[in-house]
């Protein structure tokens, strides 16, 4: 790429300041990651998923159009699969029944590059990421909110009483699948979109999660039962055939492996405060 700028994710909406940045950097291909994250905040705060998500991401796609943008790369969900799929979910499965805002502004995202993939040409990936943890990860998610507090002796809310299975996926993986469906060319496809399952293909019980967190953190967990909450699925696990034979994608880091670090950069970064 000619740039690696970052924008934020209210920019997205700003679309003189987003046209200022394409065209400060005149990026040949777009790796798109910005945007408003997380199935549950999406029930207190819909507007800002349909203004990052859906505003934001036409923004996006109209730049990619107009500078001539070689190969656009974006982040969708596995939250798509809503009620519709059975684990192990595929990308042939249906996605037309999400379960919160946020899995539909990503499906969304999925049917409006492919049209203007369809009508302009616009060669674009879409990339569900499965669970994506590690150090700096997002601070609404369960490695860093179970790991912040088992170190600070806080309680965790345990959802549908543990019985909650995840395909915890490490960033180093994800980061590898990234790059690898970047060089991906066009194809001979009649619409150049494609869309790839980017996951560990190993969920994890919640029960055997929490259990690393402790052995990593010293200390055992005080764990708050609760019911299944809205938006939430029980079970995710990546398909990922075609992103293995499409670019090579082969996660590498299980949990046992990839988590422990986790929990000990929250105790170097937070300190007392975790």
């Amino acid at each position: 790429m000619s740039g690696h700028r970052h924008p934020p994710p209210d920019l997205l909406v700003d679309r003189d300041g987003l046209t200022a940045l394409f065209d400060e950097v005149r990026p040949d291909r777009v790796v798109h990651l910005a945007a408003q994250a997380g199935v549950r905040y999406s029930l207190q705060n819909p507007h800002a998923y349909v203004a990052s998500n859906l505003d934001g991401f036409v923004n996006v796609l109209e730049l990619c159009r107009h500078r001539g943008v070689g190969h656009l790369v974006y982040a969708s969900s596995s939250s798509v699969y809503g009620d519709s799929a059975t684990p192990p979910f595929s990308e042939d499965q249906r996605i037309d029944r999400p379960r919160s805002l946020y899995a539909a502004t990503k499906a969304a995202n999925e049917l409006m590059a492919y049209t203007y993939a369809q009508l302009y040409g616009l060669h674009a990936t879409g990339l569900r990421f499965f669970t994506v943890y590690g150090p700096w990860g997002r601070p609404d998610m369960a490695p860093l909110l179970f790991s912040r507090a088992v170190l600070a002796g806080r309680p965790i809310e345990v959802f549908n009483h543990g019985r909650m299975r995840r395909d915890f996926t490490h960033v180093s993986d994800i980061v590898a699948g990234i790059l690898g469906a970047l060089d991906l060319p066009a194809g001979g496809d009649a619409v150049p979109h494609r869309v790839f399952n980017l996951g560990n293909h190993t969920p994890v019980e919640l029960e055997r999660f929490i259990a690393v967190v402790e052995q990593a953190a010293g200390r055992a967990a005080q764990k708050l039962y609760r019911p299944m909450q809205p938006g939430d699925m029980v079970e995710t696990m990546a398909d990922t055939a075609r992103a293995r034979a499409a670019f090579g994608f082969e996660p590498r880091t299980p949990i046992e492996s990839g988590l422990p670090p986790v929990v000990h950069w929250c105790r170097d970064y937070f300190g007392d405060a975790a």
